[in-house]
C-alpha cells in the first residue's frame, strides 16, 4: 500500500518522465536547427561522441533524437556507417514540391471555406511575428515562422490526412527551402508572396490563395534549384 501511495506521489510531481521528454524535444530541435542551416551538411556523418559533448548530453539521449530525425526523414540510418544527414538529389526535391504544391493549392481552397475567424487570426499573428523577423534579419526564426503558416493553412482544411502528408514533405524539405530564402532579392521575394498569401486567407478568396501558394511553391524550386 506503501508503495502504491509512493508510486501515486511521484507520478503526481511527475517531473522525470516530462523531464525526458522537454530533453529529448531539446536535443532534436538543435539537430534539426543545425541541418536546416547548413552546420550539419548533407552528406555528413553524425559522430555522437563530437556531438554529444558539443551538446552537453549522453549518447542514449542523442542517440533517440537522431533515430527521430530518421523518422522525419532529415537523417539516414546507413548500416556500417552509421547516421548520415540525407542527402536529396534535385530530381527528389523537384518532386516533393510538385506534390506539397497540389497539396497546398488545395488545402487553401478548403481553408478559406472551413477556416473560423480566430483560427484566421492566428494565422495572421503568425504571419505578423514572422514579418517582424524579416526586418530583423533573423533568418532561422523567420524561416521557423514561415513553415508554421503552411503547417496552420493545411490544418485549417480540417482534413487530417492533407495535414499529416503536408507535414512529412514539408519537414523533408527543411534545409532545401532555408536556403531558398538566401539573399535579399529572394527573401523579399518570398516575403511578398507571403503578403499576397494572407491578404487572401482573410479575404477567404480560395481560387487567389489557391494560385498564391501554387507560384509560391513553384518559385520555391526556382530559387533552389541552383543550390541543390
Amino acid at each position: 500500500m506503501d508503495d502504491v501511495s509512493s508510486l501515486d506521489r511521484k507520478v503526481e510531481g511527475g517531473p522525470g518522465p516530462i523531464q525526458r521528454t522537454v530533453l529529448h524535444d531539446t536535443i532534436v530541435s538543435h539537430l534539426r536547427d543545425m541541418i536546416i542551416e547548413g552546420i550539419l551538411e548533407p552528406g555528413m556523418r553524425l559522430h555522437e561522441g563530437q556531438l554529444g559533448e558539443q551538446l552537453g548530453v549522453s549518447r542514449t539521449p542523442l542517440r533517440e533524437a537522431i533515430k527521430f530525425l530518421a523518422s522525419e526523414g532529415l537523417v539516414e540510418l546507413v548500416p556500417s556507417r552509421g547516421a548520415i544527414v540525407k542527402r536529396f538529389s534535385g530530381k527528389d526535391v523537384q518532386d516533393m514540391l510538385i506534390v506539397l504544391r497540389t497539396l497546398e493549392e488545395l488545402a487553401a481552397k478548403l481553408a478559406c471555406q472551413l477556416g473560423s475567424d480566430a483560427e484566421i487570426a492566428q494565422v495572421r499573428a503568425l504571419h505578423d511575428e514572422m514579418i517582424r523577423c524579416y526586418q530583423a534579419g533573423d533568418r532561422l526564426q523567420y524561416y521557423k515562422l514561415n513553415q508554421a503558416i503552411h503547417t496552420a493553412i493545411a490544418k485549417l482544411s480540417k482534413n487530417a490526412s492533407l495535414a499529416e502528408m503536408q507535414q512529412m514533405l514539408q519537414t523533408r524539405l527543411k534545409r532545401i527551402r532555408f536556403i531558398g530564402h538566401e539573399g535579399p532579392e529572394k527573401w523579399a521575394a518570398a516575403v511578398a508572396e507571403h503578403e499576397e498569401m494572407i491578404a487572401a486567407l482573410e479575404a477567404r478568396d480560395e481560387a487567389r490563395l489557391s494560385e498564391v501558394l501554387g507560384r509560391h511553391l513553384a518559385n520555391a524550386w526556382e530559387r533552389v534549384r541552383s543550390a541543390i
